[in-house]
């Protein structure tokens, strides 16, 4: 399944279009995590557990809304966004949405 960010694919055609998809997760931070990261943050640097858990949550998402589309019968999503937002204190939702198309070549 093509996924894009553009409204169009170069050297396709869209044929039909199926809608808005979309695939979200709500993830929250780990303890064992946050005290790593106060560390990391007195001394400076990349705190890589939660760009770990963010690469985590856009994978999720991003499979959870190409499942949608697939569900739609489509074999490709253009314009993607992805979205983050507080849902509580220490839990964020990530979401990944975009319009379910069928291409077929040009």
């Amino acid at each position: 399944m093509m996924i894009v960010t553009t409204p169009t694919i170069a050297g396709k055609r869209i044929v039909l279009t199926h809608g808005l998809v979309r695939g979200n997760t709500i993830r929250a931070r780990h303890l064992g995590k946050d005290i790593g990261a106060v560390f990391k943050n007195m001394v400076g640097g990349e705190i890589k557990a939660y760009g770990e858990l963010l690469e985590e949550s856009r994978e999720e998402a991003l499979d959870r809304m190409m499942a949608d589309a697939k569900a739609l019968g489509a074999n490709a999503v253009v314009s993607v966004r992805i979205a983050t937002s507080v849902v509580m204190g220490g839990a964020a939702e990530m979401m990944a949405y975009g319009t379910a198309v069928t291409i077929e070549e040009e």
